[in-house]
Formats: C-alpha cells, sequence, structure tokens
C-alpha cells in the first residue's frame, strides 16, 4: 500500500479534531495559527469555525457549549494579547469544571525564550487554571498530543486543557494518523464505601442530599430525583447548579450560595446526614464555608466526587468515594435500599422553597420577583437561561424554576460578562430551544460586542437588561462598608434599543412590570431575537433589601 503523502501540521491537527468527534471550534483568528485555519478549510463541512469577536467571549462560549451538550469545547486563540484575553473563560472552565481544550498559537520553535513577537510562557500563565499545558514539540507527535488533551479535559475532575502550537510545527510536513476518538474516564464506585455510606443512609432520621459539578447525564438526574422523591429526601443544589433536579419536583428544597433562603440554612443546620454528590462544597456554596463546621461537619457526611483531590481537601467526610455521579446513583438504584422516611421533613423542606419563591415587592415600577416568577407561565419548560455576574442573578435564582437538566447556563465562578455569549453558543448548538439571557448593564457590556457574532451565525437569543446604570454588587458593598462615600461604581450606558437595532434585532424598552411580557411575547412570537432592557430602581439592590437599608 502507497504511504500518504506528507501534510503540514495545521491539516493533521484538524484532521486530528475531526476524529475527537469536534463540531464546533470557537476563536478570534491569528497569524500564529494560520495552518490550522487551512487545515479547518478541508473540514468545514465537519467543524464550523466560528468567528467571535474577543477571545474572552470565545472562551465563554467555548465553556457553554461544553456546559449544554456534554462534550468538549475548543477554543482557538492567537499567541500573547489573545492568549491573555482568553483567560478569563478558562478560569471559568477551570473552577466550574467544564472539559475544554484550548490551542494557542505560538512562536516559532527557534525563538522560544527570546521574548519573540507576543510571546508568553503558556505553562507559567495557565498553570493554576489548566488541568495541564503542553507545547506540540514535533509535527509528528500531533494526534498524541491531541489525544491526551481530549482525554485529561474528561477525566475525573473535567477541565480545560491549554495546547501551544508553535508556528513552524503547524507548518512542518508530516505523516497522518488514523486517531480514534478519547473516551471519558471516570472513576467507578468503591463497594466497601458504598456499603459504609449505605449504613449511614439507613439510620439518618434528617436526610439531604447536595447536587452539583458537570460530571452528570439526563439519565443520572432522572434517577436521583426519582429515587429522592421514592424516598422522602430533600435535595439541593450548589451553586448555579440549579437545573440537575427538576425545580417543580416535590424533592427540590432550594439552592445553596448567594441569596439562599435562611430556612435552608436552618435546615441543613438540623440535618443528620449530608449526601454530596458531584460538588467539591466551595466557598459560595458553603456561605464561605460556614454552612458545615470545619473541618469535621457536625452532620455525618458522604462526599462524592469524580476528582479524589476534592475529597477531604476541605472538609473531612464520614464517607469518601472518589465517583462520578452517574456511577454512584447507577449503585444506589441498584443497591434497592428501604430507607425510613421522615414525611414531615420532606414536606416541610418543600413548602419552605414554595414559601421562599413567593414574590415580594420592591421598590420602583418594575417587580421584578413578579417578572422571574411569571416567565415561568410564559417559556417552554426546557427554555435555556443564562447569566453573568451582579446582583440581578438573585432575583433570577430566587424566582424562577428551572426545567431540568441543561436549562441554566451559569458561571460558578462569578464571572462578568458570560451571559450574553453563552446564549449565543446555546444558540448556535440548539437552534430550535428558546434561549433567554438575562444580564445586568454592566454585565452585559463586557462582551457586546458578541452580538456582532449571534448576527452572523443566525444565533439570536432574547436578551434581558437590567439596567440600574451602576455596578450594583460592587455599590452593594460599597454601602455596607465604606456608607456614602461612592466610588468608581456609577455607569453611562449606550442607548441599547438602538444598539440592538444596529445588530438587526427587535429592541424594546420597560419604563413598568406591565409593559415587560407583551414585549417578551412578541419577542418570542417573531424568534428572531431581541434585546429588552429594564429600566429598574437603582435603590432596589436585592429582593429584601434597599441601597438606604444596607
Amino acid at each position: 500500500m502507497p504511504n500518504k503523502p506528507a501534510i503540514h501540521g495545521g491539516k493533521i491537527l484538524a484532521n486530528a479534531l475531526a476524529s475527537q468527534g469536534v463540531e464546533y471550534a470557537f476563536g478570534v483568528p491569528g497569524e500564529s495559527f494560520l495552518a490550522l485555519l487551512d487545515g479547518l478549510y478541508d473540514q468545514q463541512n465537519q467543524i464550523e469555525f466560528v468567528t467571535c469577536r474577543q477571545e474572552g467571549g470565545a472562551a465563554y462560549m467555548a465553556d457553554a457549549y461544553a456546559k449544554l451538550t456534554g462534550k468538549v469545547g475548543v477554543l482557538m486563540v492567537t499567541r500573547g494579547p489573545g492568549a491573555s484575553n482568553a483567560m478569563v473563560g478558562v478560569h471559568t472552565a477551570y473552577q466550574d469544571s467544564t472539559p475544554m481544550v484550548v490551542f494557542v498559537g505560538q512562536v516559532s520553535s527557534e525563538m522560544i525564550e527570546r521574548e519573540a513577537f507576543q510571546e508568553m510562557d503558556f505553562r507559567q500563565t495557565y498553570s493554576q487554571c489548566a488541568k495541564w499545558v503542553g507545547s506540540i514539540d514535533r509535527v509528528e507527535r500531533i494526534n498524541e498530543y491531541v489525544s491526551k488533551a481530549f482525554h485529561l479535559a474528561q477525566s475525573g475532575r473535567m477541565g480545560p486543557v491549554v495546547l501551544a502550537l508553535p508556528e513552524d510545527i503547524l507548518s512542518s510536513l508530516g505523516p497522518d494518523h488514523v486517531a480514534q476518538q478519547a473516551q471519558r474516564i471516570q472513576p467507578g464506585v468503591d463497594l466497601d464505601a458504598f456499603e459504609q455510606a449505605q449504613a449511614l443512609l439507613q439510620q439518618a432520621k434528617k436526610p439531604m442530599i447536595v447536587v452539583g459539578g458537570s460530571s452528570w447525564d439526563v439519565r443520572s438526574c432522572a434517577d436521583l430525583q426519582g429515587w429522592a422523591e421514592q424516598q422522602n429526601i430533600p435535595v439541593v443544589t450548589s451553586f448555579r447548579y440549579q437545573d440537575l433536579i427538576d425545580n417543580h419536583s416535590t424533592a427540590y428544597a432550594g439552592f445553596l450560595g448567594l441569596g439562599i433562603n435562611p430556612k435552608l440554612v436552618q435546615r441543613v443546620a438540623q440535618s443528620d446526614l449530608i449526601l454530596v454528590i458531584g460538588d467539591r462544597l466551595g466557598e459560595i456554596t458553603t456561605l464561605g464555608y460556614t454552612l458545615f463546621a470545619l473541618p469535621n461537619p457536625k452532620q455525618a457526611m458522604i462526599h462524592v466526587h469524580p476528582g479524589a483531590n476534592e475529597l477531604g481537601f476541605v472538609y473531612q467526610p464520614t464517607v469518601a468515594l472518589n465517583c462520578a455521579p452517574t456511577h454512584f446513583v447507577k449503585q444506589l438504584i441498584a443497591a434497592n435500599l428501604t430507607l425510613p422516611k421522615n414525611e414531615e421533613w420532606y414536606r416541610q423542606a418543600r413548602l419552605d422553597q414554595e414559601a421562599f419563591q413567593v414574590p415580594l415587592p420592591i421598590i420602583g415600577n418594575i417587580q421584578l420577583a413578579e417578572i422571574f416568577n411569571k416567565l415561568n407561565e410564559v417559556l417552554p419548560k426546557d427554555a435555556i437561561l443564562t447569566n453573568g455576574a451582579g446582583n440581578f442573578t438573585t432575583w433570577l435564582h430566587r424566582y424562577y424554576a428551572y426545567g431540568g437538566f441543561k436549562t441554566q447556563l451559569a458561571p460558578a465562578n462569578g464571572s462578568m460578562g458570560y451571559g450574553l455569549p453563552a446564549a449565543i453558543a446555546a444558540k448556535i448548538a440548539m437552534p430550535d430551544r428558546t434561549v433567554i439571557c438575562i444580564a445586568g448593564d454592566g454585565d452585559v457590556m463586557m462582551n457586546i460586542q458578541e452580538l456582532a457574532t449571534g448576527m452572523r451565525y443566525q444565533a439570536k437569543p432574547i436578551v434581558i437588561i437590567l439596567n440600574n446604570g451602576m455596578y450594583g454588587t460592587i455599590r452593594m458593598h460599597q454601602e455596607r462598608e465604606y456608607k456614602q462615600r461612592i466610588s468608581g461604581t456609577f455607569l453611562t450606558n449606550p442607548d441599547f434599543v438602538l444598539l440592538a437595532k444596529s445588530f438587526d434585532m427587535a429592541g424594546y424598552r420597560v419604563t413598568k412590570t406591565e409593559e415587560f411580557f407583551p414585549a417578551l411575547q412578541e419577542a418570542l412570537a417573531h424568534g428572531q431575537g431581541a434585546l429588552i432592557e429594564l429600566l429598574t430602581e437603582p435603590n432596589a439592590i436585592t429582593p429584601t433589601k434597599t441601597l438606604q437599608e444596607l
């Protein structure tokens, strides 16, 4: 059989990505990886390079795509400035445990460590926010490096992997090989540890389940929800993982994190067993590491996590299982446990959550609690809601009931500017689903340029902007810590309605509650995306407090 002709490294890399099943690569083109772009030209029937307008927005899109689809997100950026801009999304993927492979253009091998044009030491730069940082050193090893990157991104605690692409390696000629698709490798159940967990479950009188993290699938979420409903065990979600359980379920007892229900804090304190599945119990979820006693929680704790390094890292659990949530839930169902039921404990947990969702009035002409509560009646249950960071999210997370698996795209690391790129990525990946971005005025302006990406790919979400003319979260902290000494938090905004029209989207300005739903219904009806600006009262800073009260 004759040898295949040698091809340049950019084509080898593009072929390797096709072998990994990559459908979309998000990025901003750069001269440092021209050969890869040339290789993608031959793969355009399988891989679409989504041209974004800034690397930070592209990184958020890759993260959101991975969250939504369960596949590895792929990001491509150029050296130096491009890699620096992308850092915000790579950090998000790291703290959110999102599988991502980041390809970064690099100076030619012979120029490395001379501080050549836009050169960066990627290993030092990304060492604290990537599972591994590598650099392809020979054209013959491209497939090897790609396979390693995709395996690592999806194994254990998932996360981002960074591969530098020296320009000369991409342009060098070499042999192509048929690469196998990387397998998702997740740890299974230790049966001895599971028996210990089973004994704790059978003894518990006031158990609770905490779910979070990224290593779930639709079946394991549904199975756990059904099991919790059958066993009468309340389920709470960690910060920004509310869609791991249908919020309409009788088992759903609320979320942990910012804006938490005070009665839920009390209930956690009263519980005698906490079963944590998939979540690493970070600062926000644990209310600054105060929700449970350190280092030994007073409740018995079963901690299930796919990353061995997360177990015993902060809290010392009674039983630790280095195990993927999917495997644990499967074992839980197969065990067919008969547990003592505390029906009053279960019922009251749900009643507390329902009472927490009753809209509370705030000052001003726009009642955000009423709006977000009523969204449940207007949007389809599988609607995808995205958001970035800001005090506006406390209304969304409290009053909107997520419909279940993959209906929430939000950064657990609290990164501003995430919501709009995430919504565009969701529309690209799943164009038939309703996608709503909820953003603050400070939040949305961090990546407003990505409306151009949505326009180019006809991926137009409905963007709802809560405009109070300030960085609300920071202003809240200022009012609390440095009363009436306000500095740096006022904002001057563009005309959002005109801005929307410039991106070929409908624009609406809402000044009172009753104007909102007619605008939303019109936007939903024509299906071409829209921007709805809500002029909110600056003093209405949280669902329960005004700035003056703070």
